[in-house]
């Protein structure tokens, strides 16, 4: 029996093992940082349909730039990054829904204000005549 032989077998399992670990490594952190990905650009769809270009632009600028990079990290298979670019692209965008909501609910308590104010002045001109 050659020496030799049994430790290139051990040496070839070895290596194969090695591989199968690395890619086993990589593997996984893909799916999380594609789901991440996913959940900021659902964010920022969500801001925007609140009126957050309008009311909210500089964060939902944010917001759109660091989902791109997300996205660009991504592609690149550099997961890691990709996830903290989504999670800061999630919080803008979250952040600029919140004050697109905010000024919506602002305006609406100032027109409510508004047609309080002429109610009372109109009743007031009633019960003076």
């Amino acid at each position: 029996m050659n020496p030799i032989r049994p430790m290139n077998q051990l040496a070839g399992a070895a290596a194969l093992a090695a591989m199968l670990a690395l890619t086993g490594c990589a593997s996984p952190n893909r799916a999380p940082a594609a789901a991440d990905v996913a959940v900021s650009k659902n964010a920022v769809d969500n801001a925007v349909q609140a009126g957050a270009a309008d009311l909210a632009p500089e964060e939902i600028t944010a917001a759109r730039a660091k989902m791109m990079r997300a996205s660009e990290a991504l592609a690149a298979k550099d997961y890691k990054l990709a996830r903290e670019l989504a999670v800061q692209a999630q919080a803008d965008a979250q952040l600029a829904q919140s004050k697109a909501n905010s000024a919506k609910a602002t305006a609406a308590s100032n027109q409510l204000n508004e047609d309080l104010r002429v109610l009372r002045q109109e009743v007031d001109r009633a019960n003076s005549q």
